[in-house]
């Protein structure tokens, strides 16, 4: 997969980093200050690892409070940031949407219902971008989880459609996910992005994060087809597969193709006679067409026929620029497809929008991310596409004290290649948001060193008073954390730690942002008195 080239990793002729303000117009600090000295030593020693040298790596170190650096390594560089590209995006989706902001998720028809049950006309269900349409518990505590089917928020729906009297549907289901326009992709994702959970088609409705999960089974003789599960059980015509039974007492071996066709996901590979079920991921190819389909079997199971076919309504894509670089003028949003005057037979809102960014941050998913950035741009500009978005980010960095050019993103996940930031701009975004009403939510959302989410294996030795709460962030040559700390002797902190260009599984950049971590927390003291709470 392509990787943005950086130049290698070079230390400057005076080793000492300079202290100065990470705040524009600043005047430089120049008090030396010992617990910096011994963590930047432990820094350098990091750093010359043998294999750590070979990465190039981008850190600063602030005190949140004052904004004095404390340690600065190519901090006006720019790095790809991977998904520390949702500390912008989480944070942009909270200071404009509120953290109570809920999404609705409808099914309507503008058809009559009679007194028999009967509906003369189509149902549509209308997806208005809630990530969480799924069986998944919250709020989220320590780890994911679920309870009851994929479908759990849809057989709630119907439900509460048949407890209005629906009873047989002539007419077609349709699925709409015309709220945010039809942009599965985004701009910088790679071709292998396209076939895992991680790179999950985005659009107005997601169902079951846009994935699928299968279980694997072996037959009971060698050459024998594998037998397959899968939730929801309405992807199940979403892919081919080609898996067979293999001889006994070897490893299973799976494969993704790509081919030509509507299902263009081919899963191939073998598994060994009495092997224990393997369990693997997919994203669904039309997630849309999944959810119309599970809707009608869920009716169907229920006693609800329904004469018509499942369909979908997409809007049109956005439209790209033109050879000057000039955007045309976002079309009006289209009208639901049941009508202006469409009846409500079922109305799912969400939980607060705190508890999906909580989620979106604690364990990285990427599918809601990019629904957050599309759902502020539909709110305040009427038009949710990712350009829309990002350019209203750019607005929030301003105001956030980002220099103007220093984040350059083309997705709000950060899977996207052509991601650029500088590890200055990070640590004044933090700085913001620290200060902001709606700070100390937002903190609560991030990842804890030695506790949950993408951190609850690493960096497990901070201890006492001392707490680590960032975001990680990972791909191909990339690894990256942001966030906030308490040193053990309370010192609070922003810093941002990127390393680029290091080896494909990123082991060793880890193993040097952990022990840097660590020695944050153990040598930084405060230099100003804090304030008694």
């Amino acid at each position: 997969m392509a990787c943005v080239a950086l130049p290698p990793f070079r230390r400057a002729a005076n080793a000492s980093p300079r202290l100065k303000d990470v705040s524009p117009g600043v005047a430089t600090k120049t008090r030396s200050r010992l617990d910096a000295t011994r963590f930047r030593a432990r820094v350098d020693a990091a750093l010359a690892d043998a294999h750590a040298r070979k990465v190039f790596w981008g850190i600063l170190v602030a005190d949140r409070d004052t904004g004095e650096v404390l340690y600065d390594l190519n901090s006006d560089h720019f790095f790809m940031p991977a998904s520390n590209a949702k500390v912008i995006t989480t944070a942009f989706a909270l200071a404009n949407l509120g953290a109570g902001y809920q999404f609705h998720t409808t099914l309507e028809t503008s058809g009559p219902l009679g007194d028999d049950g009967r509906l003369a006309g189509d149902l549509v269900f209308v997806g208005r971008g809630d990530p969480d349409i799924s069986n998944r518990k919250f709020p989220y505590e320590l780890k994911t989880e679920r309870d009851g089917p994929a479908e759990k928020i849809l057989a709630e729906m119907v439900d509460e459609a048949i407890a209005k009297g629906l009873k047989e549907i002539d007419g077609d289901l349709v699925a709409d996910d015309s709220y945010l326009p039809y942009d599965p992709y985004p701009a910088g994702w790679t071709i292998g992005d396209m076939f895992f959970e991680f790179g999950a088609p985005i659009g107005a409705i997601a169902f079951n994060d846009n994935s699928i999960s299968i279980q694997v089974l072996p037959g009971v003789r060698e050459g024998d087809p594998a037998i397959l599960t899968v939730q929801p059980s309405a992807a199940l015509d979403g892919f081919d597969s080609q898996i067979t039974t293999s001889a006994p007492g070897g490893n299973p071996y799976f494969a993704v193709v790509r081919q030509p066709g509507p299902n263009f996901l081919m899963l191939r590979g073998t598994i060994p006679v009495g092997h224990a079920p393997a369990d693997l991921e997919l994203a669904m190819t039309s997630p849309a067409e999944t959810a119309a389909v599970a809707l009608k079997q869920l009716f169907e199971q229920r006693g609800v026929h329904v004469t018509g076919v499942t369909r979908v309504v997409h809007a049109p894509p956005p439209e790209t620029s033109d050879s000057n670089g000039v955007s045309p003028p976002p079309p009006p949003p289209l009208p639901s497809a049941a009508g202006p005057n469409a009846i409500v037979l079922a109305d799912h809102a969400s939980l607060p929008l705190i508890e999906s960014i909580r989620l979106t941050n604690k364990i990285s998913q990427n599918l809601h991310a990019e629904l957050l950035l599309r759902t502020v741009a539909r709110e305040k500009a009427g038009f949710g596409s990712t350009d829309t978005g990002l350019k209203i980010e750019q607005d929030f960095l301003k105001t956030a004290g980002v220099a103007v050019g220093d984040v350059v993103l083309s997705d709000g996940s950060g899977l996207a290649r052509d991601d650029l930031v500088t590890p200055r701009a990070m640590v004044a975004l933090l700085r913001y948001a620290a200060h902001q009403p709606w700070g100390a939510e937002f903190l609560s959302t991030l990842p804890i060193a030695g506790v949950d989410g993408t951190l609850e294996t690493r960096m497990k030795h901070v201890a006492g008073s001392a707490v680590i709460q960032a975001k990680t962030g990972s791909l191909e040559h990339v690894r990256a954390i942001s966030g906030y700390a308490t040193t053990e002797r309370g010192e609070n902190l922003v810093f941002a730690i990127f390393g680029n260009n290091g080896t494909e599984h990123g082991r060793d950049a880890n193993a040097a942002i952990d022990v840097i971590g660590l020695a944050m927390v153990q040598t930084l003291a405060p230099s100003h008195p804090k304030k008694k709470k």
